[in-house]
């Protein structure tokens, strides 16, 4: 039956709150998302900024800039368009750059009382970059509504960008090789976290990889991974990769073991690139038990990782690279415990030759594993510290791709996962008291 058409039509009479406290006629809140969720659905790519600095100016906001991390995460780069303003800035020495590194908004108290703010913009938990905006004052309910909107940006920012460029040509600092660009498109996204597990990966040099990739999934209780290092560098490299990228994925999805996996790799390789090969360390973790499982066919050891120091290596029998056919693989087991991180990289991380000819070494590594991995940051933010604290140390010398994938095992699914609060007391930017954790100026150095 329909509504009495004299009723009030801003209050629904179907849908009711069953949550105390949250308004069942639309507030400025949802009239903000909502307006930005209808009309983005048919905005063209390029409009996406300027309708964003529309509708928060609309409610107050000024001096709005949209920032997009680069592809070697060294700089924010500004969206440009109708109500945008900002320009480059580094991560490494900004406002929006200690809002981005620690996923956590920065505020900047400014000499007329007003507030400008940096929100990062997560998708999910994969960082896009950071919206700034300034209000004239801001409490916990403008930092709430901020929030969300950021992670609404980020959402639009990655939906449009599956069918334009238009982000690309943001993010892209310097020209990517034809190789680079070939293995770019074939990643997932770059970081992942939920209550159970956390991960990141990075590829180097950014802008020049040709032909180390890596892939994960998390299907239900277990997490897949997978990092593939091909034979030789360039196009022809790249190619290989996507290559065993594609049958990885296609095992992976058929139901596979790992050794099942392995298997239909090796045959692939041997047959589409005869005489060449790949070496690659694929497995998996079972969140539920914190067992991790994997096979290591000729690639470096990982590296395990507890309370920030390297406790040891996850060994075993090493299989023959993939790609010179019919080889045999042994499966090996580790059972974490929560908090242990495991690293798994690229021979051209510790093969590089530094000046003199002497190898950066595993003992390097595990120096700079730790200095980065004891102030215990995000994994996301450890992994690109950890990159760009590499490339320092090899004073920029990059003869082959030296790229990582770490995962940190958090602990076994919880009994309520579905709880109404669980996010909110999960999420990294609230405090014990309740108010929405932020960073003031006067904190950030």
């Amino acid at each position: 039956m329909s509504a009495d058409s004299t009723m009030d039509a801003s209050k629904p009479v179907g849908f009711s709150s069953g949550v105390a406290g949250r308004p069942t006629a639309e507030s400025m809140g949802e009239a903000l998302l909502g307006s930005l969720l209808d009309r983005a659905h048919l905005i063209p790519p390029r409009l996406v900024g300027p309708l964003i600095a529309q509708e928060i100016q609309a409610i107050g906001g000024t001096e709005i800039a949209i920032y997009l991390q680069d592809y070697d995460q060294v700089h924010l780069q500004p969206l440009e368009g109708s109500g945008l303003v900002g320009e480059r800035v580094l991560i490494d020495s900004s406002l929006a750059g200690r809002a981005f590194t620690t996923d956590t908004p920065v505020e900047e108290d400014l000499a007329d009382g007003s507030v400008r703010m940096y929100l990062p913009m997560l998708d999910g938990s994969d960082r896009i970059g950071v919206l700034a905006l300034r209000l004239p004052a801001v409490n916990d309910a403008d930092r709430r509504l901020a929030r969300r909107l950021a992670g609404l940006v980020a959402d639009l920012v990655v939906t449009k960008s599956g069918y334009s460029d238009t982000f690309a040509r943001f993010r892209t600092a310097q020209p990517m090789s034809l190789s680079a660009h070939l293995l770019r498109r074939t990643l997932p996204p770059l970081s992942m976290t939920n209550p159970d597990v956390e991960l990141a990966g990075i590829l180097e040099p950014a802008y020049q990889v040709g032909g180390d990739t890596f892939d994960y999934a998390l299907n239900g209780h277990i997490l897949h991974f997978g990092m593939f290092d091909a034979m030789g560098h360039g196009l022809e490299a790249a190619t290989m990769a996507s290559v065993v990228l594609a049958a990885y994925r296609h095992g992976r999805l058929s139901g596979m073991g790992l050794p099942q996996l392995h298997a239909a790799m090796d045959r692939t390789v041997a047959e589409v690139f005869p005489g060449r090969f790949v070496t690659a360390q694929i497995g998996e973790l079972d969140t539920e038990r914190g067992v991790m499982t994997w096979i290591n066919a000729g690639h470096p050891s990982p590296l395990w990782i507890r309370d920030g120091r390297v406790i040891g290596e996850l060994t075993g029998t090493i299989a023959r690279p993939i790609g010179f056919g019919g080889a045999s693989a042994h499966v090996m087991t580790a059972k974490l415990e929560p908090g242990d991180r495991v690293l798994i990289f690229t021979d051209g991380v510790v093969e590089e030759r530094l000046e003199g000819g002497e190898q950066f070494g595993d003992a390097r590594l595990r120096h700079l594993l730790e200095r980065t991995t004891s102030q215990r940051l995000p994994v996301a933010e450890a992994v690109r510290r950890l990159s760009h604290a590499l490339t320092a140390a090899r004073y920029g010398r990059t003869s082959d791709d030296a790229s990582l994938l770490m995962i940190e095992y958090k602990g076994p699914p919880r009994d309520d996962e579905l709880a109404a609060n669980l996010m909110a007391t999960l999420r990294a930017g609230q405090h014990r008291s309740g108010h929405l954790n932020v960073q003031r100026t006067d904190e950030v150095g």
